[in-house]
C-alpha cells in the first residue's frame, strides 16, 4: 500500500539524510492504515521535495511520553545535543492533548527508498 505524508522541512531533511528513521504521528485513522511494507513518500511542506520510504515497524503506544520512554529519541531525530533536553511535551506543538488521547501514538520505523 502507498501513502503520501507532509513533513516540514527539519524532519524531512534528517530523514532523507539517513538521520531519522522513526517518524512520530498521531495513531488517527489515516496511520492505522499504515502496514508494515508500505510504501510512505513525504513532501516537503516548504518546497514540495519528495522521498519515499519503506515502513520496517510500527511502534504503537497509548502516549508521547510511553514512546518517548521506549524509543531511542536519537532515531526519532534527535541530534546528541538534544536528547537530554528532549520532552515529550514537545510534541504538543502538532497535536493537542485532547488528540493524543484519543488516537494514542506512533513510531514508524522507516527505511530510505534509493
Amino acid at each position: 500500500m502507498k501513502h503520501k505524508m507532509n513533513l516540514i522541512k527539519e524532519p524531512f531533511d534528517k530523514i532523507a539524510s539517513g538521520q531519522k528513521t522513526i517518524e512520530l504521528r498521531l495513531y488517527d485513522e489515516k496511520r492505522r492504515a499504515v502496514g508494515v511494507g508500505d510504501v510512505i513518500t513525504f513532501v516537503c511542506t516548504e518546497d514540495s521535495r519528495q522521498i519515499s520510504t519503506r515502513v520496517v515497524a510500527l511502534y504503537v503506544f497509548d502516549s508521547f511520553e510511553e514512546l518517548y520512554k521506549n524509543l531511542p529519541l536519537d532515531r526519532c531525530g534527535y541530534s546528541s545535543d538534544e536528547i537530554t533536553s528532549a520532552h515529550w511535551s514537545d510534541m504538543g506543538k502538532y497535536y493537542s492533548e485532547e488528540e493524543m488521547k484519543k488516537y494514542g501514538v506512533v513510531g514508524i520505523e522507516l527505511a530510505l527508498i534509493k
